[in-house]
């Protein structure tokens, strides 16, 4: 009988640990399969004379030509998408004269690597003011990061996105939330409960006909709304609206 029961304890147990390492490599294997960036970012990644691209730890950085930019903005990538689909907007950002890195992220998900843009900031010294922004899960990673450096980072863009808790309130920090009216992940009652999150300071930019999937370069994205106005044409409000922020903070740097 003893023997019975160690058996059925032994199988048990073999079980547990079948099903937990196999859910560990489904979700390794899910996490690390994002979704493609396309045609368009993929040629937003080459240098000319007016942008210099490098791709340095991973991090894609934006670096203007003809200006030697003191304000940087970090960008932390949305859950399971190829950072280099965001390149399109953040090109466009650099060649408004700010200093534009993509980080990667642990698993392709910002979550489990919000400190990201800590050795980004080591590695440029030159930088005197930071900003640090993201797409939808990137974003929240974002916020996690300037709440704990409010003493380095002076701003905050989120895409489609919004931080998890009110901690952010009582700051002084710049902060523009910018969303699209048709996105079916990050839905306008969703931007609209997070006013309650975000101080009266925020520049709210609703983008009509905006999408989710629109604020990088990788299609659609499951349980998205379709856009009625072209990738092209939001990635450029994308970028205006974060680079109105960017000049706040870079006329502070004028200023001092």
């Amino acid at each position: 009988m003893k023997l019975k029961i160690k058996t059925i304890i032994r199988i048990i147990f073999a079980i547990v640990v079948f099903t937990l390492v196999s859910a560990i490599i489904g979700f390794v294997i899910w996490a690390k399969t994002p979704l493609k960036s396309g045609k368009l970012a993929r040629e937003a990644l080459f240098s000319n004379s007016r942008i210099t691209v490098t791709e340095t730890h991973g991090w894609i950085a934006f670096t203007p030509v003809k200006v030697k930019p003191a304000t940087g903005f970090i960008f932390y990538p949305g859950a399971r998408v190829d950072p280099r689909a965001y390149a399109p907007i953040m090109r466009q950002i650099a060649e408004q004269g700010f200093f534009a890195v993509i980080v990667p992220v642990r698993f392709n998900l910002a979550l489990f690597d919000t400190n990201a843009a800590s050795p980004v900031i080591r590695a440029y010294p030159k930088i005197t003011h930071w900003a640090v922004g993201g797409h939808s899960l990137g974003g929240v990673a974002a916020a996690i990061f300037a709440i704990k450096h409010l003493e380095v980072i002076s701003g905050i863009a989120f895409w489609a996105s919004y931080p998890v808790d009110d901690s952010l309130l009582q700051s002084n920090i710049q902060i523009v939330s910018i969303s699209g009216t048709l996105d079916g992940l990050a839905t306008t009652d969703k931007i609209g409960t997070s006013r309650l999150l975000l101080p009266t300071s925020t520049t709210w930019v609703p983008i009509e006909g905006g999408n989710h999937s629109g604020f990088g370069d990788y299609g659609l994205q499951p349980e998205d709304n379709k856009a009625t106005i072209s990738n092209v044409e939001q990635w450029k409000k994308t970028a205006d609206a974060t680079v109105e922020m960017l000049n706040i903070l870079k006329e502070r740097v004028i200023a001092n």
